[in-house]
This record gives structure tokens, sequence and C-alpha cells, in this order.
């Protein structure tokens, strides 16, 4: 039994009276919005995760890296001997990435986003495949890679891992297990 039922005619006219002349509501269809909460609060720790994996390169900074012969670099608080251990192939990759198709926002991000990873996946030595094609990207990667605070040194890849089109890229992993001696 419905409440409109229970009331007598009386009752209903008795109410009618009371609230006067009432306009009946227009219905405008628009549904009311549904806002996810979940969805507005990114958690900080992402946040975070997601800034450091962003580092910002500048375009406008030129290193005074040598021209002639194979690209490379060394830290200056680091041994000038992982340089030629790059090249030798001491150290094999244990991430690559590969920059072809990519335009230069594009291949900074990667690199960003490389070099955080290795910090989660705690990869040593990386290789970063620019190829060669108009050399833009070829010249462009070393001056990223020099303005990084995680890059040891840099040396052109061995030609089993890319050669004149490739760098292989040494990590300073900062680990809190990683004992330096």
């Amino acid at each position: 039994m419905k409440f409109k039922d229970i009331l007598s005619k009386q009752e209903k006219q008795l109410f009618k009276d009371a609230i006067g002349k009432v306009k009946p509501m227009v219905q405008d269809k628009i549904p009311p919005s549904k806002k996810n909460i979940q969805a507005n609060k990114t958690p900080t720790k992402h946040k975070n995760a997601k800034q450091q994996a962003s580092f910002y390169f500048s375009d406008e900074f030129e290193p005074n890296l040598n021209d002639q012969g194979p690209t490379k670099y060394v830290r200056d608080d680091a041994n000038s001997f992982e340089a030629k251990n790059l090249r030798r192939g001491v150290y094999a990759p244990d991430l690559i990435l590969d920059l072809h198709g990519l335009d230069q926002n594009q291949a900074k991000q990667e690199i960003a986003a490389l070099l955080y990873a290795c910090q989660k996946e705690h990869a040593q030595c990386v290789c970063i495949v620019h190829g060669l094609g108009g050399r833009i990207l070829k010249t462009k990667v070393p001056h990223w890679l020099v303005q990084h605070p995680d890059v040891i040194a840099f040396h052109q890849a061995p030609l089993e891992w890319g050669g004149n089109g490739a760098l292989l890229v040494l990590i300073d992993l900062h680990d809190k297990f990683n004992v330096k001696d």
C-alpha cells in the first residue's frame, strides 16, 4: 500500500491549502555529473615519480665534448678508465632504448624516463640507439646526457651494440645497499 492511498481527501486538501499555489518543475534532462574522487587524487608517490622521470634537459647547453674521434664523456669525479671499459665492451647494457622515429621532445622524455628506470631496475649500463639519420639526435643526445647527475660516463657503442649510431651509458646507482670501495 502506498502513502498516497493512506491519506484521506480532507488531509490532501489541508496540505494543498497550507502549501498554496505550486508551479511544477521543468525537467531540464541534464543528468547530474558524477565526480570520481579517486581519479582526482593522485598519490604523491606517483606524482613525485612522474616528476623525477621527466628530468628537464636544456637544448641551450653546449658541453665541451671532443669532436675528433668517437663520442665520449666521463664525469669529473669519475675514473677516466670507465670510458675505455665502455668502448671495450666490458659493460653489457641492461636496458636498450631505441630512439628511431622520435622527435627531440619525445627523445628527451624517453631518455629521462630511461634514467629514472635505471634506478628502479638497478641497471648500471644502458644502450641508447639514436641512429645516424640527419644527425640531430646524434648530436643532441650526448648534450642531454652530460646534464643528468646520474650519468657517470658514456662512449660510442661497440659495433655489436650499434656502433656509430648508439651510445653506451654508465649510470650512478643511488642504492643504499650499493657499497663503493
